[in-house]
């Protein structure tokens, strides 16, 4: 995986003009990477017990734990790791006294890592599925929290159809997460502005997180964007009011 702060496939200088994509495709966007990737951390974590990189570093986990007990957000809530990676997040949440916890991801070998890490760590209460974020099964439904560290910057890369795939994913988000949710996003690619549009339909910001800044040529930046939104609830038609 990238290294926290790294920006994948933003080529320097000004944004994108009308109708030009924000990215050039990458590897990184490819499910064949991720496979493989996590086939040779999964070797690693056999041989030696290291369980891979965190992306973001254990920084990005802290952030989002504090933001859910700042929020009182109750334990049993129902939270979504989409993209889970090697689960260690949700291990992470688990320990923190959270009890209702899935992990999706669509690598196979992926969801592998973190059975064995889940069990490792004696956290059987997680459940660990492999699933593709955008075509979710039916079951797939009805979270209250859904966290997203840098899954949205892979699909972002996908050489094939990467703005297809981004309206897909806010889609997918929207029949999972039920109104009123919270979906917390750690990007390395985005800008606050960038994601407040992409997410526009159906989601509200209601809180940037901090993240580390930088200072460079006199001017203060962030490496990292964190944000929180909020699904809009449904309003009820004038029909419903009508019956």
């Amino acid at each position: 995986m990238a290294a926290a702060g790294e920006r994948l496939g933003r080529p320097a200088g000004p944004g994108p003009g009308c109708g030009e994509e924000p990215f050039g495709p990458s590897v990184l966007g490819t499910r064949e990477h991720w496979d493989a990737a996590y086939e040779r951390e999964l070797q690693t974590f056999q041989d030696i017990g290291d369980v891979g990189e965190i992306w973001f570093g254990e920084e990005s986990m802290v952030r989002i734990i504090r933001w859910l007990e700042k929020q009182k957000i109750p334990l049993d809530s129902s939270l979504l790791d989409i993209g889970t990676g090697n689960g260690v997040l949700l291990v992470e949440l688990a320990k923190s006294g959270y009890t209702n916890l899935t992990g999706i991801d669509y690598s196979p070998s992926a969801i592998e890592l973190s059975e064995k890490i889940r069990e490792k760590e004696g956290m059987s209460n997680i459940k660990l599925k492999v699933e593709d974020f955008l075509a979710p099964s039916a079951e797939l439904s009805g979270f209250e929290i859904c966290i997203d560290k840098g899954t949205f910057d892979a699909i972002s890369l996908n050489p094939d159809n990467a703005a297809g795939k981004r309206k897909q994913y806010v889609q997918s988000l929207c029949s999972v997460l039920k109104p009123g949710g919270f979906f917390l996003i750690t990007s390395c690619n985005w800008t606050k502005e960038e994601l407040s549009n992409e997410f526009r339909e159906g989601f509200e910001i209601l809180e940037e997180l901090p993240t580390p800044k930088f200072c460079f040529g006199g001017r203060i930046g962030n490496s990292v964007t964190a944000l929180v939104f909020q699904r809009k609830k449904v309003r009820p038609s004038v029909l419903d009011k009508l019956d």
